[in-house]
């Protein structure tokens, strides 16, 4: 090898990092750490529990799911350099919306779930325009909407019905086409054939005796991991994801670099009510009902998720499978409390430690890769 190779291979000037470091600044470390810790304590104090037979994992899988729609788009928009903290409202909203105008208004189901995403990422839009064109910290923007939105999900359903939940959604949605891509389930069966060969439990008495306890796979489930993938992948493996990282890291060298900073934070408030309308559409789906209060808090619940994952309240730094094991954990957590018969309340206390504990992880991970001390 030359000597002119030999310089080639070896830069003076770019500095080379062990592979340790490299490791311990990736964001998805504390996700994959808290996942380590969370399920060891639980496979330690509630493996006999039921906690990890097949209709305990679809249990808390179920809730782990739930948390992660909202994540992944809350995790970009973070990325991103911005908050919406009216991703609860927008759960509540959504699943009034398709109530309303399938069961009030009688539409067919189908016509009134693709008018609640129209309508729903119509709001987001105006949520980034709002910030880009007004300069308000989303934080500011996003937290009025939350009232807004609250404010009508609890106002038509009293005019139109007189009543805070409205039913009959799941008689509406009888025979849709649309419907059973949100409230149906997959892969039944495979679980049947589980079922009969001993590999999962079956039913032993009643209407349901020989079938397995775990039917098939619900979609809630099957949308958080499309979600997942096609985040990471736009993330990591694009363009518009480079444009996403530039956009929180620094928005005004990004635009004098040629990044339509507006758009993708415009894009970004969109995909955040789009996620945030799956999740109603499962919901009401899975529950044949809407009320008005349902998603309380939900924005909050994506935040932390999306901290615990490893993403920086700064913005310009996190990662879409870090989202997701931040999802999971809170969805262990919650599930594994009432399995390990500990007191409910405590899933607060134990959920406030776990973000405490990422919010310095992350701390310490911004500052070894900014230099600061």
């Amino acid at each position: 090898m030359s000597a002119a190779t030999q310089g080639a291979d070896k830069d003076e000037r770019i500095k080379e990092i062990s592979r340790f470091r490299q490791a311990l600044i990736r964001p998805e470390l504390g996700g994959i750490v808290g996942t380590v810790a969370v399920f060891t304590f639980f496979l330690l104090t509630a493996f006999d529990s039921g906690m990890f037979n097949a209709q305990g994992v679809m249990n808390w899988s179920v809730v782990s799911a739930q948390f992660m729609i909202i994540a992944v788009g809350a995790c970009l928009l973070m990325i991103a350099g911005e908050f919406d903290l009216s991703v609860g409202s927008m759960i509540g909203f959504a699943g009034m919306m398709i109530a309303i105008f399938s069961v009030t208004l009688a539409w067919p189901v189908w016509l009134a779930i693709m008018i609640t995403f129209v309508l729903c990422v119509f709001i987001g839009a105006i949520n980034g325009f709002i910030v880009i064109r007004t300069g308000l910290p989303s934080f500011i923007v996003t937290l009025a909407f939350l009232f807004i939105l609250r404010g009508f999900t609890i106002f038509f359903p009293q005019v139109l019905e007189r009543k805070t939940i409205i039913g009959g959604i799941k008689d509406a949605a009888e025979g849709d086409w649309l419907a059973p891509f949100f409230g149906g389930k997959v892969g039944g069966p495979i679980f049947e054939w589980m079922g009969n060969v001993g590999l999962i439990e079956t039913f032993s008495r009643g209407t349901r005796a020989g079938q397995p306890v775990v039917d098939g796979i619900p979609m809630l489930i099957v949308w958080a991991i499309g979600l997942v993938i096609f985040g990471h992948i736009l993330l990591t493996r694009t363009r518009f994801g480079n444009w996403i990282f530039a956009a929180g890291g620094d928005a005004e060298a990004a635009r004098n670099s040629g990044v339509p900073v507006n758009r993708v934070k415009v894009l970004m408030f969109m995909f955040t009510a789009f996620c945030a309308t799956v999740f109603a559409t499962c919901q009401v789906m899975e529950f044949g009902s809407a009320g008005a209060d349902r998603g309380l808090l939900k924005e909050f619940e994506a935040i932390i998720a999306v901290v615990i994952g490893g993403a920086l309240l700064t913005g310009g730094y996190g990662s879409v499978i870090g989202a997701a094991l931040g999802a999971l954990i809170f969805g262990v957590v919650q599930q594994g409390l009432f399995f390990a018969g500990v007191e409910s309340s405590l899933f607060r206390v134990f959920l406030g430690l776990i973000l405490l504990g990422a919010v310095i992880l992350n701390t310490y991970i911004r500052r070894l890769i900014t230099g600061e001390r």
